[in-house]
């Protein structure tokens, strides 16, 4: 019974292809954007991901606090108010998984004939373990590497590939600042960080070495910065309230005095970035949703022309025994046909600018099974809920009044 309704409705559809093309395209439009929306936003949020991923997790930056002279106060970082030994002291509190002191500059490194300017990194062995890098080749520098002011690198990809092109720089001598350095280990790739660095473009060599030998430090001892890892994100607020309590004590602050240090949240900020961009893709696919309603409107409008045209032919049906059931279900599967085939193309077309885009754009898009289920799904009901008002209009007419129709 069934399947014959069904030919029965394909054949109705077939009678008037322009109208049912026109009915569906609305369709077609909505699951289009809709897929090709959710791939974008997809795409945006899994880069989101990667980029937090490479940053290291539940990290805190401590930054040295700022200066004040004739008046004018300079930026973070002006004053050297951080030291290795509070970096030490932060290593010993509950909650805390690495802390790492840091002395950041950038130089021209030369290899041969080539060089390269790039980010150096004064840092110890903590560093490594709070960023989550690892060194594919080599092996990383050591504490007492540390201690001894060690005059050893370890590389970044993009240095690396700049510097050394298709050699291995593993065991090969690199000079920063006319200094030589044995470059020790090559380190994973980490990609575009959330300021837009290229994280890959970089060397770090031992904190002292840094301040002996590089960049010089005005008062011994002191750091430019310092990186906290916390064991888990639930116990961040603590040890963030923990670290706050323990500088102050040691570079003996009143109460009410203003901190001589800086410290961020980076976990924060990076779980601001995703929400911000899991917004995005749940607003981008609101709006082709839109889309979706209109198409189902198209879907209802056609299908009342299409009872008030066929009124004689349901008034005929009725008359040699179709129950309302079976004219309800008639309409109503021609109404869930146009949008169920409407999905389909429409889904073709998404996945093909989905595709389109990111090879024009480079943007990545992902399209997941998930958001073929949901289109597929409002799809289905777009035309039950459209279809079902004239549905139930045809079915609901009065056999003698629509024979009487002309």
């Amino acid at each position: 019974m069934t399947l014959a309704m069904l030919g029965e409705a394909w054949r109705a559809m077939g009678a008037n292809k322009m109208r049912t093309i026109l009915t569906m395209l609305g369709m077609v439009i909505g699951v289009g954007a809709v897929v090709l929306m959710m791939a974008i936003g997809q795409g945006a949020q899994y880069a989101i991901g990667q980029t937090i991923s490479a940053m290291g997790s539940n990290l805190f930056v401590l930054l040295s606090g700022s200066s004040q002279t004739g008046g004018v106060r300079t930026g973070s970082g002006s004053a050297l108010t951080l030291t290795v030994a509070d970096a030490d002291a932060i290593a010993e509190l509950p909650g805390v998984q690495a802390s790492a002191p840091i002395h950041p500059g950038s130089a021209q490194v030369v290899y041969g004939p080539n060089n390269w300017n790039t980010a150096i990194i004064g840092s110890t062995p903590a560093y490594l373990d709070a960023r989550a890098w690892p060194v594919v080749s080599g092996a990383a520098f050591t504490a007492s590497d540390v201690r001894s002011a060690t005059r050893v690198a370890l590389i970044g990809q993009t240095t690396a590939q700049n510097l050394f092109g298709d050699e291995d720089p593993v065991g090969r001598t690199l000079r920063i600042r006319q200094s030589p350095f044995t470059v020790l280990g090559v380190l994973g790739s980490k990609g575009q960080g959330m300021d837009g660095r290229d994280q890959d473009d970089s060397l770090i060599i031992p904190l002292t070495t840094a301040q002996r030998n590089v960049f010089g430090t005005q008062f011994p001892g002191t750091v430019r910065m310092v990186m906290v890892q916390a064991a888990s994100q639930e116990i961040m607020p603590q040890v963030e309230k923990s670290m706050t309590e323990l500088l102050r004590q040691r570079h003996r602050l009143r109460e009410g005095q203003e901190a001589d240090f800086y410290l961020r949240n980076l976990t924060a900020v990076a779980d601001s970035a995703a929400e911000s961009t899991r917004v995005m893709s749940m607003l981008l696919g609101a709006i082709a949703s839109v889309s979706l309603l209109v198409g189902g409107i198209g879907i209802m409008n056609i299908m009342l022309v299409s009872v008030t045209e066929r009124t004689r032919e349901i008034g005929i049906r009725m008359a040699i025994g179709a129950r309302e059931r079976d004219i309800l279900l008639q309409f109503l599967l021609e109404a869930v046909i146009i949008s169920v085939v409407g999905c389909f193309i429409g889904l073709l077309l998404g996945i093909g600018g989905a595709w389109l885009t990111q090879l024009l754009t480079d943007t990545m898009v992902i399209i997941s099974g998930s958001s073929v289920l949901v289109a597929f799904g409002v799809a289905a009901t777009v035309g039950i809920f459209f279809g079902y008002y004239p549905a139930q209009k045809a079915a609901r007419l009065n056999p003698i009044e629509a024979l009487r129709y002309p």
